[in-house]
């Protein structure tokens, strides 16, 4: 089993009921929620014309590859109504593999941790509240 970090964002459509169901889809895919960051209301980064998001961060177990896991999280994307748009653009559901255990990962459509954990102080604000801010060194990427 590894302990890996998720980000979880929406902005569209019940926002509140979108984290929950991709919880849920999470656990129904064999993702074991340990603990879970109070919900956060932010602004959109990236994009700021689109509408405030509701913002959270898992801690979870996960027995596979972070490779796995990232298909979980874009099936759970697919399965809550999420559409590609732009980049940065308004989202029914976003599930982001922040943390996977030590590992640093740098492969096409996955780079772990997170390119931008140290950029979103949801993300931040959520690690250091599961215990794990010490994980990432501010303004790095890098675990330290």
């Amino acid at each position: 089993m590894t302990v890996a970090y998720l980000g979880l964002g929406s902005n569209l459509g019940r926002r509140d009921r979108n984290l929950s169901a991709a919880r849920r889809r999470l656990r129904q895919n064999g993702v074991r929620i340990m603990r879970q960051s109070r919900v956060m209301e932010t602004e959109p980064w990236g994009v700021t014309d689109q509408p405030r998001f509701l913002n959270q961060v898992l801690e979870v177990e996960w027995m596979g590859s972070a490779r796995r896991l990232l298909g979980v999280a874009k099936a759970v994307e697919r399965e809550g109504g999420r559409k590609v748009t732009h980049r940065w653009g308004p989202r029914v559901i976003d599930v982001d593999i922040l943390l996977f255990g030590n590992q640093s990962v740098s492969e096409p459509g996955l780079v772990i941790p997170h390119p931008r954990i140290a950029e979103r102080a949801f993300v931040l604000a959520g690690l250091e509240e599961l215990g794990a801010g010490g994980a990432i060194a501010p303004g790095s990427t890098r675990r330290s």
